[in-house]
């Protein structure tokens, strides 16, 4: 079941979605994604802490909608 080839298979398929989501993420960078109101960016002189709680709620909430949406199919 978890010979070399299908092992293979899977840990490409794991690298491809890493890399979409990444690519995701660049792309919706730019329309202000994490720069949202809500997420908390607090800069010190040797410290920043960048807490993204409006960015992480909107992707639960996309991202809950696309699965039951395919989940119903």
């Amino acid at each position: 079941m978890f010979g070399p080839e299908n092992m293979g298979r899977i840990l490409l398929t794991i690298g491809g979605v890493i890399v979409l989501t990444g690519l995701i993420f660049l792309f919706l960078g730019r329309f202000g994604l994490g720069r949202l109101p809500g997420d908390i960016l607090i800069k010190r002189e040797n410290l920043t802490i960048f807490f993204p709680i409006t960015t992480m709620i909107l992707i639960s909430v996309i991202l809950s909608l696309i699965f039951n949406f395919f989940r119903r199919f």
